[in-house]
């Protein structure tokens, strides 16, 4: 039996608390100054948090052992909350006027005007996703802690500007338009077609970390299948998110146009 374990390293906890007392000042003692006529946003706080749960869920549960030491299905699963779950959760748990407030500062927000631009933000976030599972630079990180932390912060930060365009929740900084959306999430798609197909029909163990890792009694799978496995998750988290965005853009966008018409003159 292979001893698992959770981490308790204080930059993570720090981090975590310090993000969560943050939020926490802003949203309630310091609110009616950033927004005089703001509510305690209580949904959006739940969502917050849960967001900081599900993010030490991800890097300090041992789905952070499995993946770095014997299973690449369960780091690409790592990987999927990391890119399409927590930035959600985190755009959605954020108060209009709490970004928009943050966005006042003129040199943060002409930094983030480029950042999130849609080329921009699409082309760091696929070339992040891409560089991060070249074998030599996957199994760097798998070997160093450093580098790991960093490869988990610039997939979240890359994911975190990519889905600016899509959700943002400021006003001074919004999201672009439906048709745009719909493009951007189409061509992000296919950007990231070659990782997986590279992954799913390579025909050979990419990574000896998953060669060589003692195989698990829960979940007994050769190195290849682990492998294939997690190109296909990673392949079809890609497509139902994708399709989700797609959909609700193209309805969102035919509702706007219904009311559009319905309230225009002749």
């Amino acid at each position: 039996m292979i001893p698992l374990h959770w981490h308790t390293e204080p930059t993570l906890l720090i981090t975590l608390l310090a993000a969560g007392w943050i939020f926490a000042v802003c949203a309630g003692p310091l609110r009616r100054s950033l927004d005089p006529s703001a509510s305690y946003p209580r949904q959006q706080a739940v969502l917050f948090f849960v967001g900081l749960l599900i993010t030490y869920l991800t890097v300090g549960s041992p789905l952070d052992q499995l993946g770095e030491e014997f299973l690449f299905s369960f780091h690409m699963i790592q990987h999927t909350l990391l890119i399409y779950a927590l930035p959600v959760i985190f755009l959605f748990g954020t108060p209009t006027w709490l970004a928009d407030r943050i966005l006042e500062i003129n040199l943060l927000r002409q930094c983030a005007t480029k950042l999130v631009h849609p080329v921009i933000a699409g082309s760091a976030f696929t070339l992040c996703f891409t560089l991060w599972h070249v074998p030599a630079l996957y199994e760097a990180a798998l070997h160093s802690k450093r580098l790991h932390i960093l490869e988990h912060w610039t997939m979240f930060g890359t994911a975190l500007l990519m889905w600016w365009s899509i959700l943002s929740p400021s006003k001074v900084l919004p999201a672009k338009g439906y048709g745009v959306r719909m493009i951007f999430i189409s061509l992000l798609m296919v950007g990231q077609i070659p990782v997986f197909g590279y992954l799913t029909f390579s025909g050979e163990v990419l990574y000896p970390t998953y060669a060589f890792a003692p195989r698990l009694e829960f979940f007994n799978v050769s190195p290849l299948d682990d492998q294939i496995l997690g190109g296909v998750l990673m392949k079809l988290a890609n497509m139902i998110v994708s399709l989700i965005v797609l959909g609700t853009s193209f309805y969102l966008w035919a509702q706007a146009d219904r009311k559009s018409v319905g309230t225009g003159s002749f």
